[in-house]
């Protein structure tokens, strides 16, 4: 039965009305914040002409995020949370401040942007399991899966509008300016949080052992190991993620072997726009009532899509395959993070998540590192024109430049049918919903005395 069925759109929007709020703040510093993050990668490569200066800043943004996750989680359970993120936008944008001043009196260096990065990602590993572990406080369980959705649809809609509008902005108002529009939606969304109190969680809080910080601050890993069913699905959702590195590092030259330079840029675009759809869809529908199930099939039709994409030396059959690919990578993480909102007690989300979100952040590097080489130094030559496999699997996928890009396709298909198909008999992942019950938060009926 589908969730949605019960209730209608005004009822919905009351509901999540507190959530709803929440979002919209978020979506807006979310859209300022990517646009400076795409300002500031075009100065860096503008200024050195270095991809790999130019990455460097990837880096500097999510490495602090996978190293401090067990920290930030066990403060962000013990701390307020709506304050935890209030705070945390704030001293965040001391960096972005540092960097407008250096850039006025011309003394900004690159360098500056990644201290800058790196100090704005210490402040983030914070906020955002703060944000995730909140929104089981605001939302009832019917809604979760509609929530994370509308989480998709927010990522989705920054990393969209960011490279085009940054672009314009650019040019009309410099940095300077686009770092002002930044601030100002950000302090748009600490506005909406202060109008805001949380609830409160009803469950018992779980006592943190104050003399062994060790055991402290890996609890999150302790709980997943303790929970088989709950740490399998984050294994399918860290895998759906690896996939999801392994399809952008080959997209680009997969897409150069059989189409001009011109048409790349429309490309990725349509494929940012597939996961907006995504994130609209689920956002909008809700999913299924068992979110397991939801998993299930979307990572068989995930591997099914990859075996389509590579069969053939054709954009138009490449196109699809990865368009629907990316279609479905918000649904599974929206069906992901319903699971662990419903099963883990609130007391204890801080901490579980931040391990969580550590070790889906490994995935898609992970990705880049291991088909990246696997494709440029053994399946393109296997399949070249005088190949290994020229006489054989040639034969069907056909041989050339790209066609070892497209065979790693079709193997990532296969495997991910094949994980998915062991992982459906593996009888703790597949009656987690079941096995383990849902955390008795009471969400308050009447969300109106929560409006300050």
């Amino acid at each position: 039965m589908l969730a949605s069925i019960e209730k209608t759109p005004l009822t919905i929007f009351r509901e999540m009305k507190l959530f709803i709020i929440v979002w919209v703040g978020q979506l807006v510093a979310s859209i300022g914040s990517s646009i400076t993050a795409f300002a500031l990668d075009v100065w860096v490569y503008e200024h050195t002409g270095s991809v790999t200066q130019f990455a460097l800043i990837t880096l500097a943004n999510t490495l602090p995020l996978i190293i401090l996750a067990p920290v930030a989680g066990l403060l962000v359970d013990r701390w307020d949370r709506k304050w935890t993120m209030i705070l945390s936008d704030l001293f965040a944008t001391l960096s972005t401040v540092a960097i407008a001043i250096l850039f006025s009196f011309g003394r900004l260096e690159v360098w500056h942007i990644y201290l800058a990065n790196t100090f704005s990602a210490i402040f983030m590993a914070f906020q955002i399991p703060a944000f995730y572990a909140s929104i089981s406080l605001l939302v009832p369980k019917h809604h979760l899966g509609r929530a994370n959705g509308m989480l998709s649809f927010m990522n989705g809609t920054a990393k969209l509008i960011a490279p085009p509008l940054g672009g314009v902005l650019l040019g009309v108002i410099s940095l300077p300016g686009v770092i002002v529009l930044h601030l100002t939606s950000v302090f748009f969304g600490i506005t909406l949080l202060l109008l805001l109190q949380f609830p409160k969680s009803t469950t018992a809080a779980v006592a943190i052992a104050q003399n062994s910080f060790v055991k402290e601050t890996t609890y999150g890993l302790t709980y997943l190991l303790a929970r088989p069913g709950l740490l399998g699905v984050l294994i399918i959702s860290a895998y759906s993620i690896f996939l999801v590195g392994g399809v952008q590092v080959i997209t680009t030259p997969l897409i150069l072997s059989f189409a001009p330079v011109t048409v790349l840029g429309t490309i990725l675009s349509l494929f940012g726009v597939a996961i907006l759809a995504g994130g609209l869809l689920i956002g909008i529908w809700g999913g299924l009532e068992r979110n397991i199930n939801m998993i299930y099939g979307c990572m068989l039709l995930t591997g099914a899509f990859l075996i389509v994409a590579g069969l053939q030396p054709s954009i138009f059959v490449f196109i699809i395959g990865v368009f629907l690919f990316f279609l479905l990578r918000p649904i599974i993480g929206s069906s992901t993070q319903a699971i662990f909102q419903s099963k883990v007690e609130p007391s204890v989300q801080g901490r579980v998540f931040s391990i969580k979100g550590a070790i889906e952040a490994v995935g898609l590097p992970l990705g880049y590192i291991t088909i990246g080489p696997l494709a440029e130094k053994i399946f393109e030559p296997l399949m070249a024109t005088n190949g290994l496999l020229a006489g054989s699997i040639g034969k069907i996928l056909g041989v050339g430049i790209g066609r070892g890009m497209g065979l790693l396709l079709v193997i990532m298909g296969i495997l991910t049918i094949s994980i998915t198909f062991i992982a459906y008999f593996y009888p703790r992942l597949r009656l987690v919903e079941d096995e383990l019950p849902d955390h008795d938060v009471l969400y308050p009926s009447n969300t109106q005395n929560l409006i300050q």
